[in-house]
């Protein structure tokens, strides 16, 4: 099992490495649907500039990563290669893989010990639908690939998007809730706050993970105050890397959550308020904020209180799909959790449908992006159309695979047997 990890972690090495030296390279790099004003690696080495020439770079248009991208982003420019800050971004991913394989190992081996706990009150004849020791083992190594070999995945990581260290802290927040280690946890969970905002959700699969019977409000509140604290800490640590100001919140936090730059990407802002009369933009704005950061969390939660793992998933998902600047990055982390979820294939039903969809948008989006800046024989509704497929599908997914959850419980605990009327039921289609 350690050789075939090894063994993919150096291919998929060696492929990024061979990606980001490749006439590839920039081609990627300039795809909307790699880099966005929010984590471009150019825009990051051209704030980095602006930083050397003493010249804020708040205070544009150009730079919307945090104070402390910036610093680092300086100090590699002026000690590093090229070469070895691919190399670093190399290593992220690898560090990113390793960490969703040991979240997935805990997952799976906590899912088959409560399911040992509970196998009494199932109903006879569903141990198909049990798991198997064997399903402890494959899971984990499914992510692991899913996520190395993952184009959505690759692509961010030859164009040096900042997604790839978003994708590390959010598969640290993962792990260290299914290891069970609060303050490490926040800390992450902080840590991804403060770089893209959405994942501040996440507190709630986190606090289900820690809950203990009586000790519901003490445990959130404990969670709470380590966020907050953690968050306030960053923030202040932030604004004395830029030299006491507090320019950087605007820049950075104000420009997700207000949208003022609506260049095209795989999201569904863009092109909303592009059409969008201006009286009516902070209206809208606040709704599609608060669709993309909270809309979903409490329903969810009380639905899948039990699986705080798969209500992590739905969550990141969500906001992929929703968040202001998304990326393919954003779409490919959560595609490389869905193995962990094997068990429940048998229930879902839209696989072929949401697998067409992704090839189709991801094949047409470059396409179509083509002939409407270059060869000028569409326009933006043509491209906003793939992405709202695109986008589609992906709802589709996570639809499927939480029905497919509902019909599994629901199968376990009554059975598989259909009956109607003391009879089999049959579905006859007239």
């Amino acid at each position: 099992m350690d050789r075939v990890i090894i063994l993919e972690c150096v291919l998929a090495s060696l492929l990024r490495f061979w990606l980001s030296h490749s006439e590839y390279k920039q081609i990627i790099a300039d795809r909307v649907e790699v880099s966005t004003p929010v984590n471009s690696w150019k825009r990051v080495l051209e704030g980095s500039v602006l930083y050397d020439e003493g010249i804020d770079p708040y205070k544009g248009d150009i730079f919307h990563e945090t104070p402390f991208i910036l610093v680092v982003s300086n100090w590699l420019m002026h000690n590093f290669s090229p070469t070895l800050i691919c190399l670093i971004f190399i290593a992220c991913d690898i560090l990113t893989a390793v960490l969703l394989y040991k979240t997935a190992a805990l997952f799976m081996n906590e899912l088959f010990l409560k399911q040992e706990k509970e196998k009494g009150g199932y109903a006879p004849g569903t141990e198909d639908l049990h798991v198997t020791k064997d399903d402890i083992k494959t899971p984990p190594i499914y992510v692991l690939s899913a996520f190395l070999f993952n184009p959505y995945i690759i692509c961010p990581c030859v164009a040096q998007s900042t997604t790839v260290f978003a994708n590390f802290l959010l598969a640290a927040t993962l792990y260290f809730m299914a290891a069970r280690q609060r303050i490490l946890c926040c800390l992450c969970l902080s840590a991804a706050t403060v770089q893209s905002i959405y994942p501040i959700s996440l507190i709630a699969p986190i606090y289900l993970y820690f809950y203990k019977p009586g000790q519901a409000i003490k445990t959130f509140l404990i969670l709470v105050s380590y966020v907050l604290l953690f968050i306030a800490i960053f923030l202040f640590a932030f604004a004395q890397l830029d030299g006491g100001s507090w320019n950087y919140l605007n820049s950075v936090y104000g420009f997700v959550l207000t949208v003022p730059d609506l260049r095209p990407n795989v999201g569904l802002f863009w092109y909303f308020f592009t059409e969008m009369f201006e009286h009516f933009r902070p209206l809208f704005v606040c709704a599609f904020q608060i669709n993309a950061l909270f809309l979903y969390v409490v329903p969810l939660s009380f639905r899948l209180h039990e699986e705080p793992m798969l209500l992590a998933t739905s969550l990141t998902a969500l906001s992929a799909i929703f968040k202001s600047y998304p990326s393919v990055g954003d779409v490919g982390f959560y595609l490389s959790l869905l193995p962990m979820w094997k068990h429940l294939f048998h229930y879902m039903q839209q696989g072929f449908f949401v697998l067409c969809f992704l090839i189709g948008t991801s094949v047409f989006g470059p396409t179509v992006w083509h002939l409407w800046i270059y060869a000028r024989s569409a326009n933006a509704n043509f491209y906003f159309g793939v992405t709202l497929a695109f986008a589609t599908s992906q709802i589709f997914l996570i639809t499927d695979i939480l029905f497919a959850y509902i019909k599994r419980q629901f199968a376990l605990a009554h059975g598989l047997e259909r009956i109607l009327d003391g009879k089999e039921a049959k579905l006859i289609l007239d």
